[in-house]
């Protein structure tokens, strides 16, 4: 379905919501370090992730690695707070690589620079500074699942 890329994530329950999600549309997860948690059997066994031996998981050493193994083109979505676009009007197809940046720190200012035309925001009103960003994803993903198709692109056999 699509790549799903979490930069330097910081909250441990915030990556094992979106593992699950990732599980449910059978999308891939890429968690690019540091991450400012273990994923190791031991520690995802701890916190009950029965779910995560069905993930699709890759993790990069850095995100100049994962750029250099995937360089950001017409296929990227980079989610970010800051740009003005709307993540509805992207265009989504399956395979497509949404891009979020820790909860703390956001995606590297140079890479937003570097693409503007690949940002996309989820507006929120004048009170809200962000959202969760496990719900960030939940929203742009089912944003792109909508665009391909809705729910009948899923196998649910």
């Amino acid at each position: 379905m699509f790549n799903i890329v979490l930069v330097s994530p910081q909250i441990p329950p915030n990556t094992g919501n979106i593992g699950r999600l990732c599980v449910n549309l059978g999308a891939r997860l890429h968690l690019i370090e540091p991450l400012g948690f273990d994923i190791g059997q031991k520690a995802v066994r701890r916190a009950g992730l029965d779910y995560w031996k069905e993930l699709d998981l890759r993790v990069w050493e850095s995100l100049e690695a994962f750029l250099r193994a995937h360089p950001v083109d017409g296929r990227f979505h980079l989610a970010t707070t800051k740009t003005t676009r709307p993540y509805w009007e992207a265009e989504y197809r399956p395979g497509d690589w949404l891009l979020f940046g820790s909860e703390t720190a956001g995606l590297p200012e140079t890479l937003i620079h570097d693409h503007p035309e690949r940002c996309v925001t989820i507006p929120m009103g004048p009170k809200g500074r962000s959202l969760n960003l496990s719900v960030a994803v939940g929203i742009v993903a089912y944003e792109g699942v909508r665009q391909c198709g809705g729910l009948r692109i899923l196998d649910f056999g």
